[in-house]
């Protein structure tokens, strides 16, 4: 038994029947000629590698009243077929068509009576490919976390034998009394080292206000936020799209600018998201304003397999300013001081007060602000989300062939309708755009925007070359 760090719990809190908190994860694998699709055959295939992603086998148990967060057990009703589903796309079987399914797979919550986890084999693509869609719940694992578990499978050269298993059995879920009893504990405990975190959050804020007018303005939520036709109460259903960019041409971006890849990313959404808005004659003459998760994973911790370690960075996507190029710069600029800004508080500072956060009264406010739909009457928290994880620089294989491409998403929070994801895999920048469609109704004008927007950013360096 473990209790649930703070900032994991705070994705099931979050939770709520317009609200899923899954992340979505489309693999596209180039299996071996006569390789079985059936199945049977991926229930076998996933028991022998289910000692490689121990993750998966945890359930998460309530604590009585909400008196601490829940604690995860080793389900000791585990069971593969609960979790495992096929599907097939129709004909032609392309991008478009999986992207259909996996809208229809995003927009269901994932049972809490069992490991938060759900894994969808498709068949039916072109090149007689098939696609591995894996809905895991936030609480459970984040970008950097899910890197490491895809490792635990895959590697650069086709593996051979699996390393034996370990033993492994459930753990009886533990009774009300011992839950509660644990919950005491863990608060008292945390109750002693309070003092010590007031002054460490009194300190870092004072070192923040000294440095605020050293760097470029950062945007305050909801303060800062104009409302663009993607902000507004959500409803349950999602819709998917993915795209696909040359890494060597983003990259040439990057470095003819001497930005970084996720400035280049950012700039991207933001040339897409402008003219979205100018097509529908909605661009609102602030800029937008993004919300950019970035890991605070230190290099020495190694690799990760479960939880988050995530802060937030704030950032203007300067919209309202015309040039490409100007553009980059300006963003380049406010994630400099956004990276200092976070820097100074404590990538950490955020996580650990979420430890004290009381489960019950986080989980109403979310709800009822969903329920009363009150993002159609206030501003929105921010505008998007957008995020980049650096993904595998080789091809990976696992037993049965390859993995020919790779795309992920987060999910949307109440008032922000659209959620952008760029993974990079070998020589792709593959881009995965989440929405609510009553908001914005084809996410695919975004990502063909972004390719737009790279098109435009290679020709305006040309010109000023």
């Amino acid at each position: 038994m473990e209790r649930m760090r703070g900032i994991d719990a705070g994705f099931l809190y979050m939770e709520a029947p317009t609200l899923h908190m899954h992340t979505i994860k489309v693999a596209v694998l180039q299996p071996s000629p006569g390789w079985d699709s059936s199945l049977e055959s991926l229930t076998r295939a996933m028991a022998e590698r289910m000692h490689l992603l121990p993750p998966l086998r945890r359930r998460p148990v309530p604590v009585p009243f909400g008196m601490h967060h829940p604690v995860w057990i080793e389900d000791p009703d585990f069971r593969l077929e609960r979790h495992l589903r096929r599907a097939a796309v129709p004909s032609p079987g392309g991008a478009r068509e999986l992207d259909a399914l996996v809208s229809e797979i995003a927009s269901a919550p994932l049972a809490r009576d069992r490991p938060l986890w759900e894994l969808w084999l498709v068949v039916g693509l072109r090149d007689g490919r098939i696609a591995a869609v894996a809905k895991i719940h936030h609480a459970v694992a984040d970008g950097v976390a899910i890197a490491g578990l895809l490792a635990n499978v895959m590697a650069p050269e086709p593996p051979g034998a699996l390393p034996p298993a370990a033993p492994w059995e459930g753990q009886a879920a533990p009774s009300a009394t011992a839950l509660a009893r644990g919950a005491l504990l863990d608060r008292a405990r945390a109750a002693c080292g309070l003092p010590r975190l007031l002054a460490k959050t009194a300190r870092n804020l004072w070192r923040l206000r000294r440095q605020r007018d050293r760097g470029a303005a950062l945007p305050r939520p909801m303060l800062d936020v104009p409302r663009a036709p993607f902000n507004g109460a959500l409803s349950a259903e999602r819709r998917f799209a993915t795209a696909a960019l040359s890494l060597t041409e983003v990259k040439a971006v990057k470095n003819a600018l001497g930005v970084t890849l996720n400035d280049v990313v950012l700039a991207l959404v933001a040339a897409s998201l402008r003219r979205y808005l100018e097509a529908r004659r909605a661009l609102p003459p602030r800029s937008l304003v993004a919300e950019v998760p970035v890991s605070t994973d230190a290099p020495e911790d190694g690799p990760r397999i479960s939880g988050n370690r995530v802060a937030n960075i704030f950032t203007f996507l300067h919209t309202d300013v015309a040039d490409p190029i100007a553009r980059v710069h300006r963003i380049h600029e406010t994630m400099v001081a956004g990276k200092a800004a976070n820097g100074l508080l404590g990538p950490e500072l955020f996580a650990e007060w979420t430890e004290h956060t009381p489960g019950p009264v986080y989980a109403w406010v979310v709800r009822s602000y969903a329920r009363w739909r009150l993002a159609d009457l206030l501003r929105p928290p921010i505008n998007a989300i957008v995020s980049s994880v650096p993904g595998p620089r080789q091809r990976l294989h696992w037993s049965e062939g390859s993995l020919h491409a790779l795309y992920s998403v987060g999910p949307l929070v109440e008032g922000v309708g659209v959620n952008v994801t760029a993974w990079s895999y070998v020589d792709r920048l593959n881009v995965g755009i989440l929405a609510c469609p009553d908001l914005l109704p084809d996410p695919h004008e975004v990502g063909d925007g972004m390719q737009d927007a790279l098109e435009e950013l290679r020709s305006a360096l040309a010109v000023a070359a």
